[in-house]
């Protein structure tokens, strides 16, 4: 049963806890593209039967217009057309580029997301934020539109590295300390094991960050107000993270150690070392020596930047973050300290 989620102009039905089964009595499979990466299809190749499939290198590397001009290449061969629906079979980089390619393919054709990762199944796929990357600077393009429809099959994660478990459940504490304290006492008292074991804790764990997710995005879809809260971690995040090779979570968890320092010293938020503490939990990195000189620079490009001002997240306390603007003069002796 899908449970339907209404935005300004668009509507995302959403298979919770659903099978990849399914998948052909969403869609025609006569009309739908099924873009996924090596490593997917290899693990799950029986399970694309009668699909039409476009399959790419896994990587964050592969996030650039470039693969994106060859996805649209392939998809003018096999006469794509309006009525065709592109599915995104995979993580985030695949869900970025499913979504980014459809919006921007005969000015826009549907697509629907099976996300394969826990990054992608609470974070990456909601929200309708499709982009690529330019150089070193992450999602510098894209577009903001709504999947028709979110499917989630749990039982694709058995394929996937403990990595890859640890690198989305940065996301979710990241929703925890913005906007649910109880699910941080939760986290505080399981551990990874718990949720790789427990199916039902897990399904609960991802159903309740997709519609924390969900209804912060519904309130404030186009970024004005709300929706920024979601960038807590990542403003730091996102200039250390190309840089230096590290995966979205642990860039996104070293970015919310510091925002929490941050946060200390501009609002006397008084929980940063259990916010550090339930990071290192779940075994991500709370620290990495940077070079603050280049740090700032990327940073200073960052979208959340306003002429001299930086809008950054901050915490006054575990479930409540606000906007601080920082003047970036102010920021970057801040990032020299860190």
């Amino acid at each position: 049963m899908a449970q339907t989620i209404k935005f300004s102009n668009a509507s995302t039905d959403f298979y919770f806890d659903s099978s990849l089964k399914e998948l052909g009595k969403i869609v025609d499979k006569r009309s739908a593209i099924v873009i996924t990466d090596e490593n997917i299809f290899k693990a799950h190749e029986s399970k694309f039967k009668g699909f039409t499939t476009i399959v790419i290198p896994p990587g964050e590397d592969q996030k650039n217009q470039s693969l994106v001009d060859g996805i649209i290449g392939q998809l003018i061969d096999k006469k794509v057309d309006r009525k065709s629906v592109l599915i995104g079979v995979g993580g985030g980089v695949i869900t970025d580029i499913t979504g980014y390619t459809a919006s921007i393919y005969m000015r826009g054709i549907q697509f629907g997301f099976v996300p394969t990762t826990i990054l992608g199944l609470v974070d990456a796929s909601i929200g309708g934020k499709n982009g690529i990357d330019v150089g070193l600077y992450k999602n510098m393009v894209g577009i903001i539109r709504q999947p028709s429809f979110l499917l989630h099959d749990l039982s694709l994660l058995q394929s996937l590295p403990e990595k890859e478990w640890q690198n989305g459940f940065a996301e979710i504490i990241k929703h925890a300390c913005i906007k649910d304290a109880a699910m941080f006492k939760q986290l505080e008292q399981h551990r990874l094991a718990d949720y790789m074991k427990d199916k039902k804790l897990l399904a609960e764990l991802i159903q309740r960050n997709a519609l924390i997710k969900t209804k912060v995005v519904q309130k404030d879809e186009f970024e004005k107000g709300d929706r920024r809260l979601l960038n807590y971690g990542h403003t730091i995040g996102h200039a250390i993270e190309t840089q230096y090779g590290l995966m979205h979570g642990e860039a996104v968890a070293i970015g919310m150690v510091y925002a929490g320092q941050i946060s200390e010293q501009l609002l006397g938020f008084d929980s940063k070392e259990r916010v550090k503490a339930l990071i290192e939990k779940y075994q991500l990195p709370t620290s990495i020596s940077f070079d603050a000189k280049k740090v700032f620079e990327v940073l200073a490009m960052d979208k959340k930047r306003v002429q001299k001002e930086m809008n950054f997240v901050l915490l006054n306390k575990i479930g409540k973050a606000v906007v601080h603007p920082i003047p970036l003069q102010r920021l970057e002796k801040i990032i020299n300290k860190l």
